[in-house]
């Protein structure tokens, strides 16, 4: 019988890059995996949890809980970020209801971060993907950091036929999204991803893989602004669905 999920699409591939929530699916179902889609689901809550607004926050997460609470199989999220907080803070915002704080407990066992899933639920690795590029990986901080997601994506993104890889310096240090933070320190942030920025031009790549939409759209920007720069950015799901270059 195949493996079934439960999609958590999250913000910003929803409204920014659906493309990358396509990929997914291809991925997940080239392997073998049933998707399925909670159409009800919204937010994780992160947004107002990362300003300070934990009770609206907590309205967000009570709506997720009983959206996927109502669902089985695990949640693959493809974003280290939004993981993070459905597995960890989520759980700590609804702590002082016992009932919510079971339910939130209930759905943080399931969700898995996407790559995480692909190599250590399913054991793959290799999953049949090509695309001729020289490729560095940028590791955003939540997956990191929180989730201890390291070796996963880059031993995918290996094993991608085509692929060289490119060493990126310093390849742990923040590009300087960090959400909220970019917003209320901007100079601060602008001064992080330029180091972040001059790594990447130096590495000789012509790809940027990633596994944060957010961190992606920052970098992207950057380079965008800098005007000249080849490189193209993309999340790690496009790359292992094989998405052709001259889609994007």
């Amino acid at each position: 019988m195949a493996p079934r999920v439960q999609l958590f699409v999250t913000c910003l591939i929803d409204g920014f890059s659906p493309q990358v929530g396509d990929a997914v699916v291809n991925v997940l179902e080239r392997a073998g995996v049933t998707v399925e889609f909670p159409f009800d689901q919204t937010c994780c809550g992160q947004p107002p949890f990362n300003a300070g607004f934990h009770d609206e926050s907590r309205r967000i997460v009570h709506h997720m809980l009983d959206v996927l609470d109502a669902t089985e199989g695990p949640i693959v999220v493809p974003s280290g970020s939004c993981a993070d907080m459905m597995i960890h803070h989520a759980p700590d915002l609804v702590a002082a209801d016992a009932v919510r704080f079971a339910q939130a407990a209930r759905v943080a066992a399931r969700v898995r971060e996407f790559t995480t899933f692909l190599v250590e639920d399913l054991g793959l690795t290799d999953v049949g993907a090509r695309l001729e590029a020289r490729a560095a990986y940028h590791p955003s901080c939540h997956g990191f950091r929180n989730l201890g997601i390291r070796e996963e994506p880059e031993r995918l993104l290996d094993a991608v036929e085509g692929v060289s890889r490119c060493e990126l310096a310093d390849a742990d240090e923040c590009c300087g999204f960090g959400g909220l933070f970019s917003v209320e320190m901007p100079d601060v942030s602008a001064a992080m991803m330029s180091r972040k920025l001059n790594a990447i031009e130096q590495s000789g790549a012509d790809l940027l893989v990633g596994v944060d939409v957010g961190c992606l759209m920052h970098l992207e920007g950057g380079l965008r602004r800098r005007g000249a720069s080849h490189v193209r950015i993309r999340h790690i799901a496009e790359v292992l669905a094989g998405t052709p270059e001259d889609e994007r």
